[in-house]
């Protein structure tokens, strides 16, 4: 009787031109594939089942966030070995075709998996409606992801509540952490924007409140801070009124379009462009280039993906972050420049955010118990597949991150930057 693993296997070769990348561990206890390779646990049928209604990333996914599929070990090393194999073996043949999905039935069958569409995994899924990047379904996206709760994301993150890619200038220090990375980004963002006491800042998609309160704490800054996510809108009022900066930092639940006024020294958006929307950035640009009074200064910390990727994927689209869109860096610099923008400098932090996405991950695998009785053992898979999957992907330049500092010039062309950047990278608050 042939073994489940090696029917399996079987079909993974025909895939792959240099032969299975992983190595199988069926429900029956068989195991097939290279001894020294990745261990794939297939731990049910239905895992089988989930593949033949949903075929492609999004069935391997949804397998793995109910747990019939899995990695044996650390899920971030067991996908960090996955692709080092996929490399060594040489690519798949494509997307599965008719043929190759025949093959799957028919192992299917001769296995006992065929059946009715198994039930949703149980994380939450996102379900959006109406016209694309309009209001209320933008709205609807960053409730999907941001409002997941406060608690849940007070366990993954620092206690400033950053969630975005740290700045880790002593990453070999073992005494320095994410809490300083971060603490090291906000300062770096307040220096590179010029801030100083009584400075108008609007800091747009303010996530948590991070970098405006520091701004205001450290800087002396006048914040203006807008979010669409209700959670996030609460927990910065709450923590306004906690530091007693209610004379420095007002929080508006609003859209970047429905800002009001404008004569900012400086506006950032943290990581809030892959929000935008392909078709709306060059207006999100010329917007950006009307909030700011001349000379003013903005800075846009956004990741990239190549032109031929510009989503998150379909699990990400699924069940983290919807509507997303990126692309290279070099055309969201045009785009800004193209909304009137004069880009003065490019940092990128692609290692960085490597850094700041293994803490994150540490951080899920050591309070997993918490998490999961936080959020539900669905969720919190999802959470060790997106962190594992993401930092896989900067760690190998399938995504990049970078701070992109504009200025709007005069009509005369005068800027008022610095001669040279020397500033940015020295020094602390300026109150």
């Amino acid at each position: 009787m042939t073994r489940v693993a090696d029917r399996l296997a079987a079909l993974l070769a025909a895939r792959f031109a240099g032969g299975p990348p992983v190595r199988l561990r069926a429900w029956d206890g068989s195991e097939a594939g290279p001894p020294d390779a990745p261990v794939v646990i297939v731990r049910s049928r239905r895992a089988l089942r989930r593949l033949l209604w949903q075929p492609g990333e999004l069935g391997l996914a949804q397998a793995y966030i109910a747990g019939d599929l899995d990695l044996d070990g650390d899920l971030a090393a067991g996908l960090s070995g996955v692709w080092r194999a996929l490399r060594e073996e040489g690519p798949a043949a494509g997307p599965p075709g008719p043929r190759q999905l025949a093959e799957l039935a028919l192992t299917a069958v001769r296995l006992g998996a065929l059946g009715p569409r198994p039930p949703a995994p149980g994380a939450p899924r996102a379900r959006l409606r109406g016209t694309l990047h309009s209001n209320a379904r933008d709205r609807a996206a960053v409730s999907h992801h941001y409002d997941l709760s406060n608690d849940w994301y007070a366990l993954l993150l620092d206690p400033s509540m950053a969630y975005s890619c740290g700045y880790w200038t002593r990453p070999d220090d073992p005494s320095y952490g994410l809490a300083d990375a971060q603490r090291d980004k906000l300062a770096l963002i307040c220096r590179k924007l010029g801030l100083r006491p009584g400075a108008r800042l609007l800091d747009i998609g303010c996530g948590w409140g991070s970098l405006s309160l520091y701004a205001a704490r450290e800087f002396g800054a006048r914040v203006t801070a807008v979010t669409l996510s209700r959670e996030q809108h609460a927990f910065v009022a709450d923590r306004i009124e906690e530091e007693g900066l209610g004379d420095l930092v007002e929080v508006e639940l609003r859209h970047y379009r429905g800002i009001r006024g404008g004569g900012y020294d400086a506006v950032c958006a943290i990581e809030m462009g892959e929000h935008v929307g392909d078709a709306e950035y060059p207006a999100f640009a010329a917007r950006l280039h009307a909030l700011l009074r001349p000379k003013g200064r903005a800075l846009v910390q956004q990741m990239s993906r190549g032109a031929t990727a510009p989503g998150g994927g379909a699990f990400i689209e699924a069940y983290i972050a919807p509507d997303m869109h990126m692309r290279p860096l070099g055309e969201t610099v045009g785009l800004l420049e193209a909304g009137g923008l004069e880009v003065r400098s490019v940092e990128a932090l692609r290692e960085h955010y490597a850094r700041t996405i293994a803490a994150w991950y540490r951080t899920l695998e050591d309070r997993w118990e918490e998490c999961v009785a936080l959020a539900g053992e669905p969720t919190a898979r999802v959470w060790r597949l997106y962190l594992a999957g993401s930092g896989l992907a900067f760690t190998e330049r399938r995504m990049g991150v970078d701070q992109i500092l504009a200025v709007r010039p005069t009509p005369e062309g005068e800027s008022a930057m610095p001669p040279t950047p020397d500033g940015w990278t020295a020094g602390g608050a300026r109150r």
